[in-house]
């Protein structure tokens, strides 16, 4: 029985929780001993699914997009839930990219052989259940499903209200796809139902579930966070900074500025404030800041900022602890390194920090120091993606330090086990 109709059937909340649980924790067992060849061809055989069912794809989510007009979200929202011919290509590009890639599973991490003749390998295993809890953005439906079954888990998906008729769709395909692939389709469940005491009962259940995975708002990340019992991987701010320091190439910087702010700016990799060093701040200020008006980006910036370029809103240290999520930018001019350093420290979220430099004695002193996930130079902040780094579809970007950290691939998904091989050692 599918679980949009299973509390009616079964009664209570906690008992469709469990139901959810314990169906995944087998499906876990199963899909954990699949093969490569089997879950590569599911993999592929989703992906063309999606592109020859790209018009019930579209009716789905446009009955979402219609609803979130009602609604009136966000425009960095309405641009996540909405689908389009490219992005289902996209969908299944990433899926195809997924299969290309090595499977983690069993992979031998190290092996030693002690002085005693034991050999002890590491090897890679599956966490098991994974429960991801997401807003918006039905695309990572398929993102989400696919690293966790090729990566070996099950995973248990509850997508937010306003994208349920896209995800009802993709989901359907995804279970059918399993099926037809000899795979267990409880590997991959959708919670339909939005009652939040059943994420909750979800949440209290580490015997089924091993890690859990909030994407989204600052609100919903804390709020997992504080129900788990299990582990949680997150961030709860993308607060990104651009710093460019006194050696920076003009034309350089201003291009890293305008991509990692404009080029799509209701993304947590999108940067949020932009430090300039106060030796080139006035032959480089006024004319990024008119650029940056001109991609229709509103300006708060520090005294100095409001100095050389006259309009500027004043910021406060609330705007520059503020992820924006939309065409805003925090400006400051610093003294250097050292209060670049000390700002993105105060108002980071250790999420994605890049400087813009010629001088590699400084470049290495900013990555040396800064303590984000992803440290970049002379880059553009909104490299900081899985797909980017070359890890195929990722589930997410950390910003923990245990166990995982930046974004999540495939590998990120797994832990490892010792396997100690003997000839009759017995220990004195």
């Amino acid at each position: 029985m599918h679980n949009a109709n299973l509390q009616a059937a079964v009664g209570s909340v906690q008992a469709v929780a469990e139901d959810l649980g314990r169906r995944a924790r087998q499906a876990s067992r199963q899909i954990a001993l699949v093969g490569s060849d089997a879950k590569n061809r599911w993999l592929k055989l989703l992906a063309d699914r999606l592109r020859s069912q790209t018009r019930e794809l579209l009716s789905a989510n446009e009955m979402d997009v219609e609803a979130a007009h009602r609604l009136q979200l966000a425009q960095a929202l309405l641009d996540r839930l909405r689908l389009d011919p490219e992005r289902i290509k996209a969908m299944a590009t990433g899926l195809e990219e997924l299969a290309a890639l090595d499977d983690p599973v069993a992979e031998l991490i190290e092996t030693r052989t002690r002085p005693n003749g034991l050999r002890i390998d590491k090897v890679r295993v599956p966490l098991g259940v994974i429960l991801f809890i997401y807003e918006s953005r039905p695309n990572v439906t398929t993102d989400a499903a696919g690293i966790c079954v090729k990566s070996g888990n099950a995973v248990i998906l509850r997508g937010g209200s306003e994208a349920v008729n896209s995800n009802r769709v993709i989901c359907q395909i995804v279970r059918e796809t399993l099926v037809e692939c000899g795979l267990p389709a409880d590997a991959v469940q959708w919670v339909a139902s939005q009652d939040r005491e059943l994420i909750d009962q979800l949440l209290h259940q580490p015997e089924f579930i091993d890690l859990a995975i909030p994407r989204g708002g600052e609100d919903l990340i804390r709020r997992v966070a504080a129900e788990a019992r299990m582990p949680v991987m997150k961030h709860f701010k993308g607060i990104c900074h651009v710093y460019v320091h006194a050696a920076a190439d003009f034309w350089m910087a201003r291009e890293i500025v305008l991509n990692s702010k404009c080029q799509r700016p209701g993304v947590c990799n999108a940067a949020e404030c932009l430090l300039v060093d106060r030796a080139i701040a006035p032959a480089f200020l006024p004319s990024m800041i008119d650029e940056l008006r001109r991609a229709g980006v509103e300006i708060r910036g520090c005294l100095e900022t409001c100095r050389l370029a006259p309009g500027v809103v004043l910021a406060s240290d609330r705007d520059y602890a503020t992820e924006y999520l939309d065409l805003k930018l925090s400006v400051r001019v610093v003294d250097g390194m050292d209060q670049a350093i000390e700002h993105i420290a105060r108002f980071g979220s250790t999420h994605t920090e890049t400087i813009v430099t010629r001088d590699p004695a400084a470049s290495n002193e900013f990555t040396r120091r800064v303590d984000s996930s992803v440290v970049m130079v002379n880059a553009s902040t909104r490299f900081n993606d899985g797909g980017e780094f070359g890890l195929g579809a990722e589930i997410g970007i950390s910003t923990d330090k245990y166990h995982a950290r930046g974004p999540c691939g495939l590998r990120e998904l797994t832990s490892y086990k010792y396997i100690v091989h003997g000839t009759g050692q017995l220990r004195i």
